[in-house]
């Protein structure tokens, strides 16, 4: 894959894709979901193998009897409690002939005994992991004669005493017997394996998906940080090429509007010169009136020139300090005489280009002590963003002029004299600034009097 090259007539190529690059992501997801499929199929054969159901214990009508009669067993299969409400009706034909059959081995009236088979507390629960019936029996169907007396499974038989209330007898085992207790322990252990290789597959198909994220993040913090790899599937180095070829365009762009304002600027230099000979043969007073405009013109152009220049160069961003160059900003104000105070915290590190964020903090302190003759500066981290606001009690904007005030050239009302007003691209700069490090500048009249300047960069 061809990596794009910063020049200045450079017609972008087709992205094409590379038949030596990995697999495609939808290749990807579906290997993930057929091996964890069959992985979850392999773990359930190992259970066929490894724990076969038990052999269901059958009890004849003959031995229920005996036990009714006795009143214990002796094998302690089965055990016999007394209740004194009546048992549950149950319509099942099967229930009704063994029903029979122990009432008339015991002697009894058939309505005198019930019998109920299959019964749990839990029936969806227990019914799924209940054994299977014996070979050669099915829950529909013809039932052989040898199992026509037998009960096995879950069962309850109830006989009603003469003194009205009912001998219940039924399995000892419960509903969820040491099998039973054995298979949900495996389908747990299924489950955390099957999740376990189910995540780890997954980390792998969506991690150039995450290394795109972020490097779509730091583009938002740096517009000039390295272009991204292109690796992993087609889709993602697809992607990750157009992304690239996006991210010349755009320092294409702005390098090119960047160089036509450089290059306009420099150019104007030469008819102000020209001017600046002329006017010394003009009459004093014209050449009085006209000296102030075109100094305040080559100001301001060499200003545009400046800020060209700082948003063009190249910086190497490490990590810094931003507390100490708050101090370091505030002690040079305070050594020419003027009124900040820098409130105390802890020290706040970040990743940035120190000339720049050193450039941000000295503008919105100079505007501050320009026009309020003092300035307060607080630096402070909140969650992952890092907080400069730079407050004064100066005369405050109108709030038409708020909206505008980080816009290029633009000086507010009361600032447009040659005494106290500037080029206008002070606040400009600090919005640039704090973009390109992936913040923003915001500034805001404070209640009262005065104004708030506030910057936040991501920590």
């Amino acid at each position: 894959m061809r990596q794009p090259t910063p020049t200045a007539g450079k017609i972008d190529l087709p992205i094409r894709r590379n038949p030596q690059q990995s697999w495609p992501m939808f290749l990807r997801i579906f290997v993930l979901g057929l091996t964890t499929v069959l992985l979850v199929q392999i773990l359930n054969f190992a259970i066929v193998l490894l724990m076969p159901p038990p052999r269901p214990q059958i009890f004849t009508a003959n031995r229920v009897a005996a036990v009714a009669r006795t009143g214990r067993d002796s094998t302690s299969q089965l055990k016999v409690e007394i209740a004194t409400g009546p048992p549950h009706p149950t319509d099942n034909p099967r229930d009704a002939r063994l029903a029979e059959s122990i009432a008339a081995d015991l002697g009894l009236v058939r309505t005198k005994v019930t019998v109920e088979t299959e019964r749990s507390a839990m029936p969806l629960f227990a019914g799924a992991l209940r054994p299977p019936l014996p070979m050669g029996m099915g829950r529909s169907g013809h039932v052989p004669q040898s199992f026509d007396n037998a009960l096995f499974g879950p069962f309850v038989v109830s006989i009603e005493t003469p003194s009205g209330r009912w001998r219940v007898i039924r399995p000892t085992h419960t509903t969820i017997g040491p099998w039973r207790m054995r298979i949900v322990l495996w389908f747990l252990v299924a489950m955390i394996v099957a999740a376990a290789v189910a995540w780890v597959m997954a980390r792998r198909v969506v991690k150039p998906i995450a290394l795109f994220a972020a490097a779509a993040e730091r583009l938002g913090r740096d517009p000039r940080a390295e272009p991204l790899p292109i690796v992993g599937p087609p889709e993602i180095a697809e992607a990750a090429t157009a992304f690239n070829l996006m991210q010349e365009r755009l320092n294409r762009y702005v390098e090119d509007r960047t160089t036509l304002i450089a290059a306009v600027a420099h150019d104007l230099r030469t008819p102000l010169m020209r001017l600046s000979l002329r006017l010394e043969k003009a009459p004093d007073d014209i050449r009085a009136a006209s000296e102030g405009d075109i100094k305040e013109m080559s100001e301001r152009i060499g200003s545009a020139m400046a800020f060209v220049r700082d948003m063009t160069r190249h910086v190497r961003r490490q990590r810094l300090d931003l507390r100490s160059l708050a101090e370091s900003v505030a002690d040079d104000f305070a050594d020419r005489g003027d009124a900040v105070a820098l409130l105390p915290g802890d020290p706040l590190a970040l990743e940035g280009d120190a000339p720049s964020l050193k450039a941000l903090l000295a503008n919105l302190v100079g505007n501050a002590v320009k026009y309020a003759g003092h300035a307060e500066v607080e630096v402070r981290r909140e969650g992952w963003v890092a907080i400069v606001e730079v407050c004064d009690s100066g005369p405050g904007m109108a709030p038409a002029d708020l909206a505008r005030a980080f816009e290029p050239f633009f000086r507010a009302e009361q600032s447009r004299n040659r005494d106290t007003g500037g080029s206008g691209l002070g606040l400009a700069s600090v919005r640039a600034v704090a973009r390109a490090h992936g913040g923003d500048a915001t500034i805001e009249n404070r209640p009262g009097v005065g104004l708030l300047a506030r910057v936040t960069l991501p920590i």
